[in-house]
């Protein structure tokens, strides 16, 4: 079966760096006194339970020889009160480290999707949106507990080892050589191990986004699946990416399985050695007493236990480190259109517009646009027409500042008398004049209410129905069952494309903009809706500059000017009259369309 873009593997831009580490300390440092508290909390617990092997020795060796009925109660309650010591300090350190893990994760959350906010269009157009969603869902909640937990267990595992060692040898030195001979054989170990372990995790990471993205888009488009009776073909797809994410899952787990068992299997040989040499090698074959080999037992497993730990967490770093990689890779996606370093506050704008020079190309070496100039009187309405792919949507995404020029300049006139170049004025200052109505306008999740008043947040329930008259989606809301408080399911799926669009347009005029911009705003309306959005349109037009992109022409002919748009500029300007006299491109375009409907 042919691949698509969802078999086509992430490639890291470059190889992990410990500076990422160091990075996402930032997060870490944020919470050092609560995690310094859980540590010192920690090192407390593990310290009371490593007195349990020597309570165990001093009853075997002192008090059940003499049959010190008195010291064997004493050492019960001590026993029960050095576990019930550790237990409560080890649940209090849960508790406080589960909400430092879930305060990271909102942390790097909120940071991470505060930047994708700030992307530009081209970040989003190659990616599909569920390589993304993987992202700020599914790695950071994995990242999170290695930058919290994961951490305080590092440290205090280390320490474990220093206190049980220190045991111990207070113990019985010899015995306790024999325990830690084995950890040069099992460094060597994870040193083999670890290249192949990180590949195969980054492999599954992969994988894993693959199969997101599929269903992410798979889900949004079911409709059109269903339409064209796919559904197996998208089933076949979906049996393939999901065989491919197990398969590296299990790879990568089966890899990792290894250092576990290869720290399972140190820990059984050494403890076998252990009880030979505590009672055949030591001292010259003199047996050594029952209570120090069974308590010298016990410091093997509670040797070998944080070296185990210090293993899972390191498998857990090499599981995450990739996620780590792909968060950060994200963050570091430039955002390329931003405020400048001295950008300034754009004052009330009298929609004055100039395109001096303009030159712009999505794509290097080939130019949308090429030295544009035109002047956009205040309160003018102009029309943009012309072929598929000529740069009428460019023309607005310019003025918007969604993308960057190549070369030139847009100006903006203040009502003040002040001229501005765009590109030194701040996005909000820009965008909250500016009132955009695209041809397939999103409807958010929530009441029609929430969705309107969305262009203002501070408007009241009075200015979002006066605005939804003025476009004449009044009558149509106060007929559905609760009125304004309609609930809207997600991406408006219980309006129709004409409902959607009526809602979008009253969202759009409530903010009241001084550039009103219309990119085939009622193309997707019936002709009996879009004769009463006409009339919204030309009432809310009136003194405020316009700039409309409409394929049906009929809809534009009372514009001041129509704009023809080819050749990577303007080949044609004047009103419907004039062009229509000058019978040039505007005039063929027309007529071709009139023949059509006329058909």
């Amino acid at each position: 079966m042919a691949r698509n873009k969802f078999d086509v593997d992430e490639k890291l831009e470059s190889p992990f760096r410990w500076q990422h580490l160091k990075r996402a300390g930032k997060y870490i440092a944020r919470h050092k006194y609560k995690m310094l508290l859980a540590l010192l909390l920690s090192a407390l617990a593990s310290v009371a339970s490593l007195y349990i092997p020597k309570i165990t020795q001093w009853v075997l060796d002192e008090a059940v020889p003499n049959q010190d009925a008195a010291m064997i109660g004493r050492m019960a309650l001590m026993f029960v009160g050095v576990i019930s010591l550790s237990i409560v300090l080890t649940a209090i350190r849960s508790r406080m480290m589960a909400h430092v893990s879930q305060q990271i994760i909102y942390d790097i959350r909120s940071d991470l999707f505060s930047h994708l906010q700030k992307l530009p269009f081209s970040y989003y157009d190659s990616r599909p949106a569920g390589k993304i969603l993987v992202r700020v869902i599914n790695y950071v909640n994995s990242v999170s507990d290695i930058l919290s937990n994961g951490i305080i267990n590092m440290i205090m595992d280390i320490i474990n080892l220093v206190f049980i060692t220190v045991f111990m040898y207070s113990t019985d030195p010899t015995l306790a050589t024999v325990i830690v001979s084995g950890l040069p054989v099992f460094v060597l170990i994870i040193i083999l191990i670890k290249p192949r372990q990180r590949k195969a995790w980054q492999n599954q990471s992969n994988k894993n986004s693959n199969y997101n993205a599929y269903l992410a888009e798979s889900i949004d488009g079911v409709r059109v699946s269903q339409l064209f009776d796919r559904q197996e073909v998208n089933i076949s797809i979906m049996e393939r990416l999901a065989t491919a994410c197990r398969t590296a899952w299990l790879k990568a787990v089966y890899i990792s399985n290894c250092v576990w068992l290869s720290s399972e299997t140190m820990t059984q040989i050494v403890t076998t050695f252990l009880y030979i040499a505590g009672v055949y090698w030591m001292g010259g074959g003199k047996m050594v007493s029952f209570g120090v080999i069974l308590a010298m037992g016990q410091y093997v497993s509670r040797f070998w236990q944080p070296i185990t730990n210090l293993a899972n967490i390191y498998n857990s770093f090499v599981n995450n480190i990739a996620y780590l990689e792909r968060i950060f890779e994200t963050m570091d996606e430039p955002v390329v259109v931003d405020d400048a370093p001295d950008a300034e506050t754009l004052p009330e704008i009298d929609g004055e517009v100039d395109f001096e020079d303009v030159t712009f190309a999505y794509e290097e070496d080939t130019n949308v646009l090429e030295h544009m100039n035109l002047h956009v009187r205040a309160g003018e309405s102009i029309a943009l027409v012309g072929p598929t792919g000529a740069g009428k949507s460019t023309i607005i995404n310019l003025l918007c500042r969604f993308y960057n020029l190549n070369g030139g300049r847009i100006l903006l006139h203040g009502k003040d008398g002040s001229t501005h170049d765009i590109s030194k004025a701040t996005l909000r200052s820009l965008r909250s004049q500016l009132g955009i109505m695209m041809q397939d306008s999103f409807i958010f999740s929530g009441t029609i209410m929430e969705n309107i008043r969305y262009g203002r947040l501070d408007a009241t329930d009075s200015e979002v129905k006066e605005a939804a008259r003025r476009v004449r989606a009044d009558e149509l809301i106060r007929r559905m069952p609760q009125g304004y408080e309609t609930e809207i399911k997600e991406r408006g799926s219980n309006l129709s494309q004409g409902e959607r669009q009526l809602v979008a347009f009253a969202r759009t005029l409530i903010s009241d903009p001084a550039i009103l911009i219309l990119d085939e705003a009622t193309s997707s309306i019936d002709t009996q809706t879009e004769k009463l959005l006409q009339e919204g349109i030309a009432e809310m037009l009136k003194g405020r500059t316009s700039i409309i992109v409409a394929h049906r022409l009929s809809t534009i002919k009372n514009c001041d000017r129509i704009l023809y748009i080819s050749n990577k500029g303007i080949a044609e300007a004047g009103s419907h009259e004039e062009l229509m006299a000058r019978r040039g491109l505007y005039y063929q375009l027309y007529t071709a369309q009139v023949r059509e409907e006329a058909a």
